[in-house]
């Protein structure tokens, strides 16, 4: 049974229709990308599913048993509770389990007469206290919060203490451990740095439920996604594969329909032309002939489909005033603190001419910080750089400072570049998506996303041959993304750029720069490349273990936590072997019914088994693997010593 499923669906935003006729479905372990222009129903979508809204028509229905998890309904409790205590608070019915169970053992070191009671209840709790993930759900919390960018000194914030970004990042890190079997995530990757959000590639992949991804970043939909659902023009078409294969597939379908289209104008065209031709004539059977051709033609106008309208591609070249010289800056040793705490040191690079850098690292490194040193806005602890000859900077922060929101998108343009013509103004901002009423706007009532797009034009128009892009993809949706890449891809200039939009690093890149706190690394290529050059150190240093003898009480300590490893795992590896053998005996039944003459002609039948059939031996496989995994570790363990009261 699918875990959801949406029928017919049609909303309205005030008068406006946002989309109607929706209808898809999800299955229990589908990842969908949910992609589209800002404004055309996604979220609003999520909140039909959520049942905080209430559709014009149409229906959504959840599978039977179906627990459903949306980022935005977890909200911090504020006050003096601090971080690691609530993200526990997801696990409140394993800590009453573990708190029975201390009870339990209280009850049982009194050897009451009921003592085998006790013992046997202790034992049902035990397992599924163990079944439930009880023995790691605190390594679990842990190993959320890390991943998702919180160090260990903040575990003990209070919750009023953090910042908006925090917020999200413990409400996602509740949400993704919170057992639940169909996640709803709008903009997940929204505040996370590129480590964080490779640790969330890792777990939606490994996730066992299904989920509805509303992104914007393009990478991380291609690494997670099995599905892609698109709301365009009202609508919403259903593709498989990730967002690369949605774009292939897409341009594939809109070049058919584009031929299509051609090919029912051109007979149209020679049907009108074999009309005006007979009416020219002006004989009775020409009249005739002329009604006849206007019925057929009349029939083939109103069956014409037309393609869906497309964003219309408008170049607009961007060019800088002036040639700089082949040095473009260095930097020698750049240093920069903030009382006791360093961001960074020794930070050294060189850009050439046409050059296209990116800057990364995790969040709070320090990038804003050098950009904002190279733009004179903060001064540097320690070491110098140097522009080289000829050139001109325009900085883009992301603070969208320099917009006159008191006047119109045209007239904010046109007052701060005067020698364009107004043909050239108009291009320019359609080449940036302001058309139509659009340019007529107010700044001031412009979304986050609109000021950005209309920021990044006047840095492109400013003539500089030096760009230094503070994080320029923020804010913006898909389609402005691309704009902005074509702008970049075209411009003569060189760029520096602070960003952890993987996809935009990918199209542009010649080099990385990876920020580290005591030097700047250097890696030839775009993000992919500098991921296989790093490989090996992204998966850690090797764990050594100590030979130091440990004092007596550590030793007991280690006894005592060794027998209890060990009876876990003998108890893991019976379990295992259970299940192997129940596998066994299920792989073999439908084998049997494979044979079976009434299956033979059933294909749907012949399907489902089959699908079944792979998929009871990939279980069968992951569980021979863990059975090997703990016998290994049994022997490496050892027989443990008794312990001595």
């Amino acid at each position: 049974m699918a875990a959801l499923r949406a029928h017919n669906l049609k909303m309205l935003f005030g008068q406006r229709l946002l989309f109607e006729g929706l209808s898809f479905e999800v299955g229990k372990k589908d990842r969908i990308g949910l992609v589209g222009a800002n404004g055309t129903g996604k979220t609003t979508l999520f909140k039909l599913i959520t049942g905080e809204l209430e559709a014009v028509e149409g229906t959504v229905t959840k599978g039977r048993q179906v627990k459903l998890g949306y980022m935005q309904q977890h909200v911090g409790s504020g006050g003096k509770k601090g971080l690691y205590e609530d993200m526990l608070s997801v696990f409140d019915y394993l800590i009453e389990m573990e708190a029975q169970l201390e009870n339990l053992a209280r009850q049982i070191h009194k050897n009451p007469p009921d003592i085998d009671k006790l013992i046997e209840n202790q034992q049902h709790l035990s397992e599924a206290f163990e079944r439930e993930g009880g023995l790691t759900f605190r390594s679990r919390a842990r190993s959320a919060l890390l991943g998702l960018g919180f160090s260990e000194e903040d575990f003990d914030l209070s919750l009023g203490k953090l910042s908006g970004g925090q917020l999200s990042k413990l409400n996602l890190a509740k949400l993704l451990l919170g057992q639940c079997d169909l996640l709803l995530l709008d903009e997940p990757t929204n505040h996370l740095d590129i480590k964080s959000v490779e640790w969330l590639e890792d777990f939606l992949r490994s996730f066992r439920g299904a989920a509805i991804i509303i992104s914007h970043d393009r990478y991380f939909l291609d690494k997670v996604s099995t599905r892609t659902m698109e709301i365009e023009n009202g609508q919403i078409t259903v593709y498989k594969g990730n967002y690369s294969d949605f774009i292939k597939v897409k341009k594939e379908r809109a070049a058919i329909l584009e031929k299509q289209h051609a090919d029912q104008m051109a007979e149209i065209e020679r049907i009108e032309g074999i009309i005006e031709q007979q009416r020219r004539w002006n004989r009775q059977r020409n009249i005739i002939m002329a009604e006849s051709k206007q019925k057929m033609l009349d029939k083939k106008l109103e069956d014409l489909v037309k393609p869906q309208k497309q964003n219309e591609e408008i170049r607009f070249k961007f060019k800088p005033q002036t040639r700089s010289g082949n040095e473009v800056l260095q930097a020698r040793g750049l240093a920069k603190a903030f009382g006791q705490e360093k961001l960074f040191e020794n930070a050294a690079f060189k850009l050439m001419r046409g050059e296209r850098v990116f800057l990364i690292g995790p969040n709070g490194c320090g990038k804003t910080t050098l950009l904002r040193i190279l733009t004179d806005e903060m001064k540097a602890d320690a070491g110098e750089f140097s522009f080289g000859a000829k050139v001109k900077y325009g900085y883009f922060d992301q603070r969208l400072e320099g917009l006159d929101l008191t006047k119109s998108v045209l007239d904010d343009l046109w007052d701060g570049y005067k020698n364009l013509t107004t043909t050239e103004i108009r291009n320019a901002l359609a080449a940036f998506l302001f058309k139509g009423d659009d340019v007529n706007k107010k700044v001031k009532s412009l979304s986050g996303g609109e000021r950005a797009r209309l920021a990044l034009l006047k840095l492109m128009l400013s003539g500089a041959n030096l760009l230094l892009l503070d994080e320029p993809t923020n804010h913006l949706d898909i389609a402005s993304r691309e704009v902005l890449e074509e702008a970049l891809m075209g411009f003569e200039g060189t760029l520096f750029v602070v960003s952890h939009d993987r996809y935009f690093i990918n199209k542009l890149a010649d080099r990385v720069l990876y920020m580290a706190p005591d030097a700047l690394e250097e890696y030839q290529g775009n993000y992919d490349h500098y991921l296989e050059k790093t490989a090996d150190q992204r998966q850690g240093p090797q764990e050594v273990k100590s030979t130091a003898p440990a004092p007596a009480a550590l030793e007991y300590r280690q006894r005592k936590q060794d027998r209890s490893l060990y009876r876990r795992l003998r108890a893991r590896l019976a379990r295992t072997e259970e299940s192997v053998e129940l596998l066994d005996k299920e792989i073999e039944s439908l084998n049997k019914r494979l044979q079976a003459p009434e299956i033979s002609a059933d294909y749907e039948k012949i399907m489902e088994i089959t699908n079944r059939l792979e998929t009871a031996r990939a279980e069968q496989e992951k569980l021979i693997i863990t059975w090997e995994d703990t016998h290994t570790k049994l022997e490496e363990l050892g027989q443990p010593e008794e312990l001595e009261d």
